[in-house]
């Protein structure tokens, strides 16, 4: 019994199946089978498929294959090929089925073959081809003293590789770093990147050295006039007039205003406030008179204080100093024991453990250090002594002559009071004890 027509999907399966037959695959089984077996198939896949489906043909193939393989396999050279010549459908079927049987022994893939139906049928010819191919490549593989199809069989290539040749391969760069080859390091700064492909850069033109590029900004009609050195250069500049000469001798309002105002009472390096403070004039009948601040001297007197020191609210008793702990220094301020004055000046601090510094030189007691700054083109001209040296100078004025005389505020009255009792460079108090 037949089987049905194909329709529907099955017609487009079947076409795409049928296109994929390849006619010079055919020309090469149709010529092999000439040189072994002496036939004659006509061309084209429908005459293919009419000629061998009775799977005679291809048992005899098989024979011929088993007997001119010098190194058959075993399970293959076992196998009992005779053709069934009968025109039974199931006869014909079991002649494919043993081919398969004989290519799959010959060590071919199940995924090589072709199922019975698709030489029998013809319902994949294209398959049916690749197989006869296959087992041309597979005789290869065991020596085949006759003619052959199909590609050469791949073969198994181990390599061993001893202790010393693979390390030799860690002084390999891998492909994956690129290559050096032709490479050097000319003009590569130290540390530079190394880039698997380099960036070629070609050498710079001798007169773009002088060339600021656009990312630096431009320099056209700009100079370094009134630039102090060591400033920092803005990509665009910042303008500033040149200052007014009429406006050198105003103080702006962030320094407040001096109108109104004298430096009359007022002392060398004193604190100018920009609103005044204002201390009236202390009354006379008030002079004689100790602040509440300054605690009560009622049943006190001044008996073993020294001038010019502090007096408490609370007195604070200290009994007569021994006479023989006169000349004795307490262990708060240290020991002078093995220690002299050598080289102290008047009225500088002694330490509990002497700071020794070895004696300068004297070619260097002449020279000024770079932190002092430099007195190139400066004079000591209108400065006090002792006054401190300033990077840029400060400049002041002239001190009006009639203030000579006065003594500011800040140092309280001089009125009705005088200088009865008190010791040369004594502390002056505002309020009197």
């Amino acid at each position: 019994m037949s089987r049905a027509e194909s329709a529907g999907d099955q017609v487009a399966i079947r076409g795409k199946i049928a296109a994929r037959y390849d006619s010079d695959v055919e020309r090469e089984v149709l010529g092999w089978f000439k040189q072994l077996l002496n036939l004659d198939i006509p061309a084209g896949m429908n005459n293919v498929q009419r000629a061998l489906h009775s799977g005679v043909d291809l048992v005899k193939l098989a024979l011929e294959v088993q007997k001119r393989v010098q190194n058959c396999p075993p399970a293959a050279k076992k196998m009992r090929l005779k053709p069934n010549t009968l025109s039974a459908p199931f006869k014909q079927m079991e002649n494919i089925q043993v081919f398969l049987n004989f290519c799959e022994k010959m060590g071919m893939s199940k995924t090589s073959l072709f199922q019975t139906v698709d030489l029998y049928e013809g319902r994949n010819m294209a398959q049916f081809l690749t197989a006869v191919q296959q087992l041309g490549s597979e005789c290869q593989r065991y020596g085949f003293d006759g003619p052959v199809i199909g590609s050469r069989p791949t073969e198994k290539n181990i390599r061993e590789f001893t202790e010393e040749q693979l390390k030799a391969g860690n002084a390999i760069i891998g492909l994956q770093a690129g290559t050096n080859k032709c490479a050097s390091q000319s003009g590569m700064a130290m540390g530079g990147v190394r880039h698997i492909a380099d960036i070629k850069a070609d050498d710079l033109c001798r007169e773009g050295t002088g060339v600021i590029g656009l990312q630096s900004g431009s320099n056209k009609g700009a100079s370094q006039s009134g630039m102090s050195m060591g400033a920092v250069r803005h990509v665009s500049d910042i303008r500033a007039d040149e200052m007014d000469k009429d406006g050198q001798g105003v103080i702006g309002l962030q320094a407040g205003s001096n109108k109104g105002a004298s430096q009359a009472g007022m002392s060398m390096g004193a604190v100018r406030h920009v609103s005044d403070i204002r201390a009236d004039e202390m009354d006379k009948d008030g002079q004689g008179v100790i602040g509440l601040q300054a605690g009560s001297n009622k049943g006190a007197s001044q008996s073993g204080m020294a001038m010019g020191s502090v007096r408490h609210v609370s007195d604070i008793r200290a009994d007569d100093m021994s006479k023989d702990g006169q000349g004795v220094i307490g262990l708060q301020a240290g020991s002078n024991k093995g220690a002299s004055q050598s080289g102290m000046s008047m009225g500088s601090v002694r330490h509990v453990s002497d700071i020794k510094s070895g004696q300068g030189s004297a070619e260097g007691q002449a020279i000024i250090g770079l932190q002092a700054g430099s007195n190139k083109g400066a004079t000591q001209s209108g400065m006090s002594m002792g006054a401190n040296r300033m990077v840029s100078d400060i400049k002041t004025g002239k001190m009006d002559q009639s203030s000579h005389g006065v003594t500011s505020l800040q140092y309280g009255s001089t009125d009705g009071a005088s200088q009865s009792g008190m010791s040369f460079g004594g502390a002056r108090n505002i309020s009197q004890k």
